[in-house]
């Protein structure tokens, strides 16, 4: 089954890039089947909060998108998956035969507006499963004990930091079967996460080889996910990482879809009770090992003594008229031992100068010269 088409033929247009707010999606849910659409609550800043429920099969899956704020690739994959599963397609009238999906498709509206990871009272709703001390805390607890779903899904965007265990390669897709305990013990429960997760990896290997990686499964009560799996549902975190020069994550919004597609395509064609541990084990495990851009060999002049260096930059993602801006900032200087840039770019011994102090100076905007004929602006050369 060619799931990339899929991907490609019901992609929704209207929304694209990184900063996506309830102003983007409630056109879209209008469009939605009728009765499809409710108010399970509101934000702190009395944003709707909404829940999309298709479907009205047995097996029941709930899936929530955009609890942090700024991460918002899994919310345009939803949509994505939401154009599919109302077409006429034969294979997403059967699932909606045998699913009954719950997804809430901006679990943290203040934030999106605000383009920030925590609510509008900066609190991080992923740590709040315990206190449960924000109403959009209280409405995805509510949700899950009132829907009794048979999995949860738990999308996230992730950092463009890590790579593929020790490999060179950007970790563009993450998975997780979160622990239950803090011993990390591998139950009944986590086996079934587990097992969906070996049924999307090998999928989307055959469309990003080498660029999928399992997250750190160190055990937080106080995560959501943590806690439905220690209920007893199995629980899937997913992560959309980086894709190469894809900062608007719009190639990874595709490989999102293909693993929600291949999730529901294994669940609605197997029973799910196989030991795949060593199979999820034999993912490599995130690795924060990567820079947005690194300049090797460059030339500083440090009171008069002239050496070799390197550096490391970072952008920063920056909220401006309703557009992110990326801000390079300069993040790591000298050994850069076991870093990786996503674009790396050798000065062959030219001097640095700035207009300041003539030395790159941590979490300062990365603006400077190299030689007589290269400016750097923002991170990025241009000829002089």
């Amino acid at each position: 089954m060619n799931t990339a088409f899929y991907a490609n033929q019901y992609r929704q247009k209207t929304i694209s890039g990184r900063y996506l707010n309830l102003e983007h999606i409630e056109p879209l849910l209008q469009k939605l089947p009728a009765g499809s659409v409710t108010t399970i609550g509101s934000s702190v800043q009395d944003r709707p909060l909404y829940a999309v429920t298709l479907g009205t099969g047995a097996q029941r899956i709930l899936m929530w998108s955009q609890m942090h704020g700024n991460e918002s690739t899994t919310t345009k994959a939803l949509f994505d998956f939401f154009n599919f599963l109302t077409s006429a397609e034969p294979q997403a009238k059967a699932w909606l035969e045998h699913f009954t999906l719950m997804c809430l498709p901006m679990l943290n509206p203040d934030g999106s507006q605000a383009y920030t990871r925590e609510n509008a009272v900066g609190i991080d709703l992923n740590r709040d499963a315990q206190s449960l001390s924000q109403p959009e805390s209280r409405a995805l607890r509510s949700c899950f004990e009132k829907f009794e779903p048979h999995y949860c899904f738990n999308l996230h965007d992730q950092r463009t930091i890590y790579a593929v265990g020790n490999t060179h390669q950007p970790a563009t897709v993450s998975f997780l079967a979160p622990a239950y305990n803090f011993d990390r013990d591998i139950n009944a429960t986590r086996l079934q996460a587990i097992e969906v997760i070996v049924a999307m990896n090998l999928e989307l290997q055959k469309y990003i080889p080498g660029q999928v990686g399992r997250f750190d499964d160190a055990f937080n009560l106080n995560c959501v996910g943590d806690t439905f799996q220690a209920a007893g549902v199995p629980t899937i975190l997913f992560e959309a990482g980086h894709h190469p020069e894809d900062y608007e994550r719009e190639h990874t919004r595709k490989w999102m879809f293909i693993a929600l597609f291949s999730s529901l395509q294994y669940i609605y064609e197997n029973v799910v009770v196989s030991n795949k541990t060593q199979d999820y084990l034999n993912i490599p495990q995130n690795k924060v090992a990567f820079f947005d851009i690194v300049y090797k060999n460059v030339k500083i002049n440090y009171d008069g003594i002239e050496k070799n260096t390197n550096f490391a930059i970072q952008f920063v993602e920056e909220l401006y008229e309703n557009q992110i801006r990326w801000k390079a900032v300069f993040a790591q200087i000298g050994d850069l031992n076991g870093f990786h840039g996503h674009q790396t770019f050798d000065a062959k011994g030219a001097l640095y100068s700035d207009n300041q102090n003539n030395i790159p100076k941590l979490e300062s905007k990365a603006d400077f010269y190299l030689g007589k004929n290269t400016e750097i602006v923002n991170g990025v050369s241009k000829n002089l």
